[in-house]
């Protein structure tokens, strides 16, 4: 009996701002042997039957054949912060002015991912999301009397911004060696950003965006390390945020302000982790990823005065715990659930993702 090697089903997925979870599932035929991944009988080239999604990579779908993945993602982040404006006479007797805030921000993602084996190491992707996100934003202001509470609810939905990416298998991954991916995403800016959506005379904000509002390339770089009944994977990648001239009046007062040139900073990104074939059908991933969010400088333009005022925000560091689930319908069908876990202060608390890949051969 002549073995045909072992075939792998691998997905991965973010958050996007963005994410899901890297996901594995092992098959065999019934008259299959184990061999190397990579590795066929007599030292041949077997391609793998491994799928990607983009956020971390893969070895790419085969040649000719279409993956159209529905996707559903919820996620959830709060934030609760009590300040003091004030004079401390002993460690027991604060005067001044205690200031709570307690924010709520859920978001919901609908989204539809086709990824195209257009030939045997390249892939192509597209992804079209529609966000709606909404914000409960409570601020207490306590006084000796009365307390002053101040109650704003934001809401908005709209087209996100629609990613293309390509992503090129560099290596072979023969005689054990790992598979290497190339992968470059593009994001677009045909979401809300945050100088589309509508503000009152003072400049506040008085809907959510549901884009970045800059265009963005991010070039990663891949490992994928089969070692049956298991593949680990790392990815390292870095976005760069293009800087655009805003210029746009953001209030309506005597000192009118207008926003000059605005360069969001770039972000490092980095994950890794564990996918573990449990049987046939199911496997489940444990992992780690995080995201090194620099500086978002912004110039401001005082449109009496002249006076020019540059901003620049505290750097991010997101990072969260990557759990995920996934079960193989059938050859063509999987359902894939992840779960990413905030661990720092700047990470949303939860975000849970829904997929569906649904496969089929057209050329």
């Amino acid at each position: 009996m002549t073995p045909r090697g072992t075939k792998l089903l691998y997905t991965a997925g973010l958050a996007s701002f963005i994410s899901c979870t890297p996901v594995l599932a092992q098959q065999t035929t019934e008259d299959s042997q184990v061999q190397p991944v990579g590795q066929g009988p007599d030292q041949q080239e077997t391609q793998p039957d491994v799928q990607a999604i983009a956020e971390y990579g893969g070895v790419l779908t085969p040649k000719g054949r279409l993956v159209l993945e529905p996707e559903f993602q919820y996620s959830h982040e709060s934030i609760n912060r009590t300040t003091f404006e004030g004079i401390e006479v002993l460690s027991t007797l604060l005067i001044g002015v205690f200031t709570a805030q307690d924010v709520d921000r859920d978001s919901y993602t609908a989204s539809l991912t086709g990824r195209l084996g257009f030939t045997d190491r390249l892939e192509l992707e597209m992804k079209v999301p529609y966000v709606y996100r909404d914000e409960s934003n409570r601020v207490t202001v306590s006084e000796v009397n009365p307390d002053f509470t101040l109650n704003r609810e934001l809401s908005n939905n709209a087209l996100g911004d629609i990613e293309f990416a390509a992503h090129y298998q560099l290596n072979r991954g023969l005689n054990g060696m790992p598979y290497f991916i190339g992968n470059l995403r593009y994001k677009s800016t045909t979401g809300e950003g945050p100088f589309d959506i509508r503000r009152n005379s003072a400049g506040t904000p008085l809907e959510l965006t549901t884009g970045t509002g800059f265009h963005s390339f991010e070039p990663s770089l891949t490992m994928l390390v089969p070692s049956a009944p298991a593949v680990y994977f790392a990815n390292l990648g870095y976005v760069f945020n293009l800087e655009d001239d805003v210029n746009q009046q953001v209030t309506q007062d005597d000192d009118d302000l207008i926003i000059g040139e605005v360069d969001p900073g770039d972000t490092i990104r980095l994950s890794f982790g564990m996918a573990y074939s449990i049987n046939p059908k199911t496997s489940f991933t444990l992992g780690y990823k995080n995201d090194f969010i620099g500086e978002t400088t912004t110039k401001f333009v005082n449109n009496s005065t002249g006076n020019t005022v540059k901003v620049s925000s505290n750097t991010l560091n997101v990072g969260s715990l990557l759990l995920g689930w996934s079960y193989q319908l059938n050859p063509d069908v999987s359902l894939n659930l992840g779960l990413e876990l905030g661990i720092t202060d700047d990470a949303p608390d939860t975000t849970l993702t829904l997929r569906m890949p649904i496969g089929m051969g057209i050329f």
